[in-house]
């Protein structure tokens, strides 16, 4: 018989995302919709540990779907790692009343979401991150307003790039995951890309290019740089010693975790956070809310955490062919 649900409780875990505003709120309202009482989780599963836990309502959430980062708040938390801080997790839920818990978050935050399953709450994972890494959907809430933002920043650097006929290194997020990288590399039309899964650390075959592409007459060169390889800027001065051209890094950084976000961030987590209402209702636990083939869908937690994504090789392939 499934579990009936009267209060959830939200919070937002790991890195920030573009796009968890409106999850938050569709949550909200969602559930408020159902009869359901909500409460909101603040800082994560640090502020779980502590208590620190609001009463929401729809008046919570408003004038917040255009915001970036997260009303919530989010941190990182070791504790909530260890068996002890699991427990403590779930006995607080249920000292407040909290019957299901809808996590908005990456990997890490499912693994969370996934223990306190097992120990009796409720649980619905949404795919929260900018890097576009987990491997049961082909949409996480966030990437699309981060690679739009790194998109237009390369952009404007392609264009003093230019006017110096300087080759720009320009590092985008993404430590363990190229998808940032590989998509600005086709938007941006990079010369070439470095992505964690792929970069063989030739630097030869970077000079080379620049050399060719210098005889040709192209005015610039730009090389996208994922942070999960980094070292922008004494990659720069070793390209520049060895081909003469000036060569300047830039990071991009934190700044693609911000911004308000775009239209698709805000529908596609919208009713992703409604969906994960539903499926609480519904009497589901231990699973996450995907995207595939044009659809949204849910996924068992255990499942989505043993799926690994690899990069397209075909996108790659584009990517590469379209830079000559």
């Amino acid at each position: 018989m499934a579990k009936e649900i009267k209060t959830i409780g939200v919070l937002t875990s790991g890195g920030d995302a573009p796009g968890m505003n409106a999850a938050i709120r569709a949550v909200v309202r969602e559930a408020l919709v159902k009869g359901l009482k909500v409460k909101g989780i603040k800082r994560g599963y640090a502020g779980l540990l502590q208590e620190e836990i609001i009463d929401m309502e729809a008046r919570s959430v408003s004038d917040t779907i255009q915001r970036g980062g997260t009303i919530l708040q989010t941190a990182r938390c070791m504790e909530f790692v260890t068996e002890e801080g699991q427990k403590k997790g779930a006995e607080i839920c249920k000292k407040h009343g909290i019957d299901g818990v809808i996590v908005i978050g990456g990997d890490g935050s499912f693994k969370g979401a996934q223990k306190l399953a097992a120990l009796g709450i409720n649980t619905i994972a949404l795919p929260g991150t900018i890097d576009l890494d987990i491997a049961c959907t082909e949409y996480t809430i966030g990437f699309d307003t981060a690679v739009n933002t790194a998109m237009e920043a390369i952009d404007k650097v392609r264009d003093t790039s230019t006017s110096h006929e300087r080759c720009s290194i320009i590092e985008v997020m993404g430590r363990g995951a190229g998808y940032i990288a590989l998509w600005t590399g086709i938007a941006n039309g990079a010369e070439d890309i470095l992505l964690p899964e792929r970069y063989d650390y030739d630097e030869q075959r970077l000079v080379n290019n620049i050399i060719s592409n210098k005889k040709r007459g192209k005015q610039h060169h730009i090389i996208i740089n994922a942070e999960g390889i980094g070292h922008s800027a004494s990659m720069a001065r070793r390209i520049e010693a060895a081909t003469g051209v000036e060569t300047r890094a830039t990071i991009l950084g934190h700044m693609q975790r911000g911004g308000s976000p775009t239209c698709k961030d805000r529908v596609y987590a919208s009713i992703m956070g409604a969906l994960a209402v539903d499926l609480l209702c519904q009497g589901k636990s231990n699973r996450v809310v995907g995207y595939r083939h044009g659809d949204f869908v849910d996924f068992d937690i255990d499942e989505a955490l043993a799926m690994k994504k690899e990069i397209s090789e075909y996108q790659f392939e584009v990517c590469e062919n379209l830079s000559k």
